[in-house]
């Protein structure tokens, strides 16, 4: 379930939104180290550049602007991502890209030869932009990619192009994924070179069962049409998923004979082991129980080597690391929940594991391995939920000790550097402008950058105040508060609530843009209305495994009820007016504020619910499956939990936001919702965006409109001010 940053953050202002960004990873491939680990390559001022990672400066200019245009051309490639080739003679260019669903993962690929000094594009015959994932073999003379659903290998010599399969289509896809394998599983690269370069490994999906949804456009011509969108809700069965390896000089593709229903069954995670074998991660439908096989590619035969269950679900996103091999391929480190703790743990061949991280906190995520330093980098924060540091353990496990300095409360990124002994660090916090620098590890001591860009100084953030409340049934929730300007706590106070409350996303987090609000117009604060935000359980926040997997079979319960308990507290305070509360979310959050609006009247009077999931059975299978169970079965947990279900409990006042083009969430939710309405006669108000997706950005005025909107709404039903 996408969460855009600005929505998920409630951030102010452009300038805000891009402050905040600069703390989120970015999609496409990571840092373009240079061997030694001191440097690195960028993309800047149309030519890519390598840096000293060291100390500031200019950089040499690896490609310039001559050379970055095509003959015939006047202007240079605007280079979105690019890679170089193993021994650095080549350099792989995307450019001209599109978006397929969330991410510009189409596109036009060029190599520069720096030998020949020849700019030559691949893909000649292709459709313009049709080129994904465009990767060098391992001795940089070839490059593979996909293009319509099919996979080709072109020789960089001659560039005579093999085609490796031929059956692909929109429906049978070939080293890449349907829309819900890409949004839930964050898979889209399907396709992967053989460590001699001799063939490749690769998904193919046969989404021909998969059943369109028909979004209708009734503005782009006189007549209106539909947009079909492969798409498999609840209860319908996923594309049946296959991995089998291709020689680059065309053949037969030899399939893997992974054990189990191949359309009841997930794989998630497919990387090679060796020269002649893939390991394969294998989910089960109800995505409870992950198996780890290691798959001969020559003769097929698939064998477990480490397995894994859960009560509720085995988190095969954001909880895997992915395999990092260790000593010489013996072992990887892999990510655990099974002592009730995400804990990273050393796996070898057989399936014998040791634990590395040993205690009562969660990894965040794997950073690095250094080897030479007997050193895991990780991401975690033990002692509070909000915030991220970088720790480092032993290799051999044991006791982990914090990187991060004590003096730097809040929000970290690193990128560190193939030698571990640097890093690109990000720091933010609610009060802390985002800056960036690069550290030596494990000392972390600054070499070069953490000014603060001029923009900083125009910025005024939101004062935002943490805090926890115990709720009546016991749970201790994380949240934030930020005050009226010039607060007078003998006066009430109007408060909203922000809100997202599944398992996609947290909002209670301590970095810069937290505590302030995208969509008003104006200045929350300035106006006199308190604005917070709590994490109920089911939040994907460092608080051990049963904080977050008690939501399992509870979405649209559990999480409201948490909610709605921690509001109660905070409607203790003296200062807040109980009389003026109310609560508005996206996507999730959306789904979150009806179920609030509905089930606890007495709490929340005003609601803006945008994007929401109405009908859980609406919405996409593995998602919705992973978190609720499966049909017919579970069917009451989707029925009874669902904000349709509570639609004759409203009493406060609602408006109801949606795109009509939203491929995620779809319009039919919002319909469906408008007539459980109409049916129990509860007036409320609608603003639907014709074509809008998910995001609802497109179309010129649209954000500017949605602002004012719900501006206008808030102000008019929950008025400003104190009293």
């Amino acid at each position: 379930m996408i969460q855009n940053i600005a929505r998920r953050a409630g951030m102010a202002g452009a300038l805000l939104l891009a402050a905040a960004a600069a703390t989120q990873a970015q999609v496409g491939p990571g840092t373009q180290w240079t061997k030694d680990g001191y440097g690195y390559l960028r993309a800047q001022d149309d030519e890519i550049v390598q840096l000293d990672a060291r100390k500031p400066g200019a950089g040499v200019t690896i490609l310039s602007k001559q050379q970055l245009t095509p003959a015939g051309q006047a202007a240079p490639l605007k280079v979105r991502r690019f890679s170089l080739a193993d021994d650095g003679q080549r350099v792989l260019l995307n450019t001209n890209t599109q978006k397929v669903w969330r991410y510009d993962t189409h596109g036009d690929y060029w190599v520069y030869d720096r030998k020949t000094a020849q700019l030559t594009q691949l893909g000649k015959g292709r459709p313009e932009s049709s080129l994904m994932f465009a990767k060098f073999s391992p001795d940089g003379s070839k490059v593979a990619y996909v293009s319509e659903h099919n996979l080709y290998v072109e020789n960089l010599a001659d560039h005579a192009i093999t085609a490796l399969t031929s059956d692909g289509t929109d429906r049978l896809i070939n080293g890449t994924f349907d829309w819900v394998y890409e949004e839930e599983l964050d898979c889209r690269d399907g396709f992967r070179w053989a460590p001699n370069g001799l063939s490749l490994a690769y998904w193919q999906l046969d989404a021909t069962k998969t059943r369109n949804y028909l979004m209708l456009n009734t503005t782009a011509a006189l007549y209106p049409y539909t947009v079909p969108v492969e798409y498999p809700v609840v209860g319908e069965d996923p594309s049946r998923c296959r991995v089998g390896v291709v020689p680059v000089s065309g053949g037969p593709t030899k399939w893997m004979d992974i054990p189990g229903d191949a359309v009841q069954h997930y794989l998630p995670r497919m990387e090679w082991a060796g020269p002649a074998e893939l390991i394969v991660q294998q989910l089960n439908r109800r995505q409870n129980e992950s198996k780890i096989m290691l798959c001969n590619t020559a003769t097929g035969a698939a064998r477990a080597i480490y397995s894994e269950t859960d009560k509720a679900w085995v988190d095969a996103k954001d909880g895997a690391v992915g395999w990092n091999w260790i000593e010489g391929g013996k072992k990887f480190v892999w990510a655990s929940e099974k002592d009730g703790w995400r804990h990273l743990y050393a796996v070898d061949r057989a399936g014998h594991e040791q634990l590395l991280t040993k205690g009562n906190y969660d990894v965040i995520s794997l950073e690095a391995i250094d080897e030479r330093a007997g050193t895991v980098y990780f991401m975690a924060s033990p002692a509070n939920a909000t915030q991220t540091y970088l720790y480092r353990v032993p290799l051999k496990g044991g006791a982990a000790t914090r990187v991060t300095p004590a003096n730097e409360a809040g929000s970290h990124n690193y990128d560190i550097s193939p030698n571990g002994k640097l890093a690109l660090h990000n720091y933010s916090s609610t009060s802390a402008f985002p800056t960036a620098d690069v550290v030596s590890l494990p000392a972390h001591q600054r070499l070069s950058g953490g000014e603060l860009p001029a923009q900083a100084k125009s910025i005024r953030a939101p004062k935002t105040e943490f805090f926890q409340v115990k709720t009546a049934d016991g749970v201790t929730l994380d949240g934030w508060m930020v005050k009226p300007t010039n607060f007078d706590p003998s006066k009430k106070y109007p408060i909203v609530f922000y809100v997202y409350g599944e398992p996609a996303s947290q909002t209670v987090t301590d970095r810069f843009g937290t505590g302030a609000n995208r969509l008003y117009q104006g200045n929350m604060a300035d106006d006199g209305y308190i604005y917070a935000s709590l994490d109920n359980r089911g939040a994907p926040a460092p608080r051990g495994r049963e904080f977050r997997k008690a939501i399992y079979h509870n979405i649209g319960s559990l999480n409201i009820r948490d909610q709605a308990l921690g509001a109660q507290e905070v409607l203790k305070n003296s200062f807040v007016d109980t009389s003026r509360v109310a609560v508005w979310g996206w996507s999730g959050g959306g789904s979150s504020t009806l179920s609030l609006l509905m089930q606890y009247p007495k709490i929340y009077k005003t609601g803006i619910s945008i994007a929401a999931v109405d009908n859980q059975l609406n919405y996409d299978n593995i998602y919705q499956e992973r978190y609720m169970g499966l049909l017919p079965e579970d069917r009451h947990y989707f029925v009874d939990n669902s904000p349709l279900a509570h639609a004759k409990d409203l009493r406060g006042r609602l408006l109801l936001i949606h795109g009509t083009g939203d491929d995620n969430v779809h319009y039919n939710n919002a319909e469906q919702m408008i007539n459980e309405l109409v049916k129990n006669n509860k007036t409320f108000q609608l603003m639907s965006y014709p074509n809008r997706t998910h995001s609802i950005s497109e179309g010129e005025g649209t954000s500017r409109h949605l602002s004012s909107t719900y501006t206008k709404f808030l102000k008019e039903n929950c008025p400003p001010g104190g009293r």
